[in-house]
C-alpha cells in the first residue's frame, strides 16, 4: 500500500468523520484517477450507500477562476434535482464548502453507475451512438430551463455575480487573459489582440438576459454509460464543478470539442425536444465563437499552474492553439459580418 493511497484514504475517513457519517472507519475507500484538479475517493458503505467524494486541492495555485469550484459543483447538482429527468446527475449527500482547519472543503455525492463515455465509443454502433445523443441533449435542454439568481461563478471566485451576461463573460475571458500574463503561458496571438478581439464582440453578449444553468464541461469523460451493447444508455453526468449561470449556447462547446455543434444533429433534436431552443443565427455563431476562445483559453493556460509535462504541453500546442486561432478568426468573420 503506499504512502499516497494512505494518505488519501486517511483524509477521506477524516472528512467522513467531519461530516458526521456513520460507519466511516469500516467503509471501503476506493481513490479515482482521471480528474486533474481534486482528489476523488469512491466511499462504499454499509446499507448500500455508494458515494463520491472530492477534496480540493489546499493550494491556490490554479486559474482565478478555480478558487471555490466546489461551490459551483454543490450549486450544480442542487440546481439540477430541480429539474425534471435529471436522475442521471449525482445528489448532494454532504457538503462543506467553507473553509474548515481541520478538513477543509469537501462534497460528498451520490455515485453514478456506468463507465465514461470515451471508453465504450469504440464499440458504439452508430443507430446506438445517434440516439444517445439525442438522449444528451434532452438531458442539457432540461439542466438549461433552470434559471440562476445572476450571471458568473457561483463561489464568486471573480466577484459577485453580475446583473448582465457581458459584464459576467467579460470579467471571465479577462481573468483568464490575465492568468496567461501571471503564468506567462503560450498563446498563437498576442494577448492584447485577443483582448481586443473579444471586446469589438462583446456587445452580442447582451442577447442573452437570462441566466441559465451551464454546465460547460459536457466532454465524453463526464458523460457515463450503462447497460449491455445495443442497449447502453446514459447513466451519468458528472463532474458539475465548471459550471457557471449564463448563456446555454456555451453548453455547445464541450459536446463538440474540436468539431461544429450544427453538424451534431442528433444531439439538436434531442435539445429541441425537450423544450431548448437554439436558431443558429449570426448571434448565436458570434457567441460560440466566444465561448470557443474561452475554452481554448482555458486549456492552453492551465498547462502552467498544473505544471504540465512535455507532452501534455506539445499536445496542447498542437492541438487546441489551431482551434483558438481557428475560434479567434471565426468572431473576426462575425463582427465583419455585421453582428456588433
Amino acid at each position: 500500500m503506499s504512502t499516497s493511497y494512505e494518505k488519501t484514504v486517511a483524509a477521506a475517513e477524516a472528512v467522513l468523520r467531519g461530516a458526521g457519517v456513520p460507519g466511516a472507519a469500516t467503509a471501503r475507500y476506493a481513490p479515482l484517477s482521471g480528474g486533474t484538479y481534486n482528489t476523488v475517493v469512491r466511499v462504499a458503505l454499509d446499507q448500500g450507500r455508494d458515494w463520491v467524494l472530492k477534496i480540493p486541492p489546499r493550494a491556490e495555485a490554479g486559474l482565478a477562476y478555480e478558487r471555490a469550484l466546489l461551490t459551483g459543483e454543490v450549486a450544480f447538482y442542487e440546481s439540477a434535482a430541480t429539474a425534471a429527468d435529471t436522475d442521471v446527475v449525482p445528489r448532494v449527500v454532504h457538503s462543506g464548502t467553507g473553509v474548515d482547519t481541520v478538513t477543509g472543503p469537501y462534497l460528498i455525492m451520490t455515485a453514478r453507475p456506468g463507465v465514461p463515455w470515451h471508453e465504450a465509443a469504440d464499440s458504439l454502433e452508430e443507430n446506438e451512438r445517434l440516439r444517445l445523443r439525442e438522449e444528451l441533449g434532452r438531458l442539457v435542454a432540461r439542466l438549461h430551463a433552470v434559471t440562476g439568481p445572476g450571471f458568473g461563478y457561483p463561489g464568486q471566485p471573480l466577484g459577485p455575480l453580475a446583473s448582465t451576461w457581458r459584464e459576467a463573460f467579460t470579467a471571465m475571458a479577462g481573468a483568464v487573459l490575465d492568468d496567461a500574463e501571471q503564468y506567462a503561458a503560450w498563446l498563437p496571438r498576442p494577448i492584447a489582440e485577443i483582448r481586443e478581439t473579444l471586446a469589438a464582440a462583446s456587445n452580442v453578449l447582451d442577447d442573452v438576459t437570462r441566466p441559465a444553468l451551464v454546465h460547460f464541461d459536457l466532454w465524453q469523460g463526464n458523460l457515463l454509460l450503462a447497460g449491455p451493447p445495443g442497449g447502453r444508455r446514459l447513466s451519468g453526468l458528472i463532474d458539475g464543478e465548471r459550471m457557471f449561470w449564463g448563456d446555454p449556447v456555451a453548453d455547445f462547446v464541450s459536446p463538440a470539442l474540436f468539431a461544429d455543434m450544427e453538424d451534431d444533429k442528433a444531439f439538436l433534436s434531442g435539445y429541441a425536444s425537450a423544450g431548448g431552443e437554439v436558431a443558429f443565427d449570426g448571434s448565436v455563431r458570434l457567441r460560440l465563437a466566444l465561448y470557443r476562445v474561452y475554452l481554448y483559453l482555458i486549456m492552453l493556460v492551465e498547462v502552467e499552474p498544473r505544471q504540465a509535462g512535455a507532452t501534455g504541453r506539445a499536445w496542447a500546442r498542437s492541438n487546441v492553439g489551431p482551434q483558438l486561432v481557428s475560434a479567434l478568426s471565426d468572431v473576426e468573420s462575425g463582427l465583419r459580418g455585421g453582428r456588433r
